[in-house]
């Protein structure tokens, strides 16, 4: 016999840490609609034809060719108003909310290649968004405006040999000299490296103790004396991609060319990362609703046994399953962007929505690749290229381990945030 009242005092104690409350407390009582308009539906309607019309032809070329021409396509995406969606107008963006940015996003994952949608997502939503919210009217005229306008490809420099997703860690410095900073440093897994112009790098500037209040964020013209590109990364996925190494020594750049305050670098990254990671997510989601209706359709003509692949219970009740877990990842996204556009911190709902997305999406790209059977194994389908390109997001812009990690300061039961 089940003791219920025992049964419900215990539940009720599991969930009784304030911290674990109040994030629950935060998402019920800011469950608002997210509503899809005629205007959001005409930004993504227009953006789909652009892609299909004038980058997809291109995709499997630049995937063989391991590189794919930044400055054109982002071009021809700035001359259309698609890198700026919800930057300020005063500087050539749109000045439309971030709703609007995810719909972009959601269709930048229609293109036949993760590897451009990727570097589109640093031009966007990666390297820019603590410019255009802290940046003076000095870098954004010169550095903000003409990224905006496709003039300028963008990189972030943020992880270093021996420093990835421990941001604080960071070694390399810049001091002042004169109306100058002065760089020495490197950066790694720099995406579009090969190719930008400026690099929103993140650097020590001072000797405080506390490493998340000795850094700044700093435009670095990448044409600058000093900045070197020490080699170009092969990588298991995302080819069209480039991405580099880049080491930096004695480079001078202008005082003025600090991001905010300085000092506050760590922070305005922290705040970058929570729109890299709503835009990883908001890939993903179609990327993953892509991966379940080809393998539908693929399963429903391939016969074995006599019977269609799709035929056996396994494969449908699989694909049911993972199709299940998508639309409650897309309601965790919706309430994020939601909460976004009202300018409330979503540090813990964006981690966590970065974290189910990244292991979603393995999940769903190896079981649907298991169900094409030797095709899925080839070159000649998405569905390879899908497994091999979303594999980077349990690493990229934070490992699984790192958001995890976060979750639990959140909740209390890090044990850091116990002492």
């Amino acid at each position: 016999t089940i003791n219920t009242n025992y049964f419900i005092q215990t539940n009720l104690s599991m969930f009784s840490c304030r911290k674990t409350l109040h994030i629950t407390r935060k998402i019920v009582n800011h469950c608002r609609t997210y509503t899809i308009t005629p205007e959001h539906e005409s930004l993504r309607d227009n953006l789909l034809k652009l892609i299909e019309r004038d980058i997809n032809p291109q995709c499997h070329k630049w995937e063989k060719e391991g590189r794919f021409p930044a400055h054109e396509v982002f071009k021809l995406l700035g001359d259309n108003g698609y890198l700026g969606i919800s930057k300020p107008i005063e500087y050539g963006g749109l000045g439309l909310d971030y709703s609007y940015e995810v719909i972009a996003a959601e269709a930048f994952a229609s293109i036949d290649s993760g590897g451009v949608s990727m570097a589109i997502g640093v031009q966007c939503d990666m390297a820019t968004p603590a410019l255009a919210k802290y940046g003076s009217h000095y870098v954004k005229e010169n550095f903000l405006k003409p990224t905006i306008a496709g003039d300028y490809v963008s990189c972030l420099g943020v992880s270093e040999v021996g420093s990835g997703s421990d941001v604080a860690s960071i070694k390399s410095k810049a001091r002042v000299e004169g109306n100058e900073w002065v760089i020495n440093g490197g950066k790694m897994w720099t995406t579009n490296g090969t190719q930008a112009d400026w690099m929103c790098m993140l650097v020590n500037t001072n000797d405080n103790k506390n490493p998340h209040k000795s850094k700044s964020l700093i435009c670095v013209p990448m044409d600058t004396p000093g900045v070197s590109v020490h080699r170009t990364i092969a990588k298991m996925g995302m080819h069209s991609s480039d991405t580099a190494e880049i080491t930096m020594e004695n480079v001078r750049v202008p005082v003025d060319n600090i991001i905010g305050e300085e000092g506050k670098g760590f922070q305005h990254q922290m705040d970058q990362f929570q729109n890299e990671r709503i835009y990883a997510a908001a890939g993903a989601i179609p990327a993953m609703d892509r991966c379940i209706q080809e393998t539908i359709e693929y399963c429903s003509q391939r016969k074995a046994f006599g019977q269609t692949i799709l035929d056996n219970q396994y494969v449908h009740y699989r694909l049911a399953e993972l199709q299940t877990e998508i639309e409650c990842l897309r309601a965790l996204l919706h309430q994020c962007v939601v909460q976004h556009v009202a300018g409330e911190d979503i540090t813990p709902q964006a981690t966590m929505l970065k974290l189910k997305s990244a292991r979603l999406v393995r999940e769903v790209t190896d079981s649907c690749l298991q169900f094409w059977g030797g095709m899925g194994f080839t070159d000649d389908v998405a569905i390879s290229r899908l497994y091999r390109d979303t594999r980077l997001m349990s690493i990229g812009g934070g490992a699984d381990e790192v958001m995890l990690q976060i979750i639990c300061k959140y909740m209390g039961t890090h044990p850091g945030s116990r002492k």
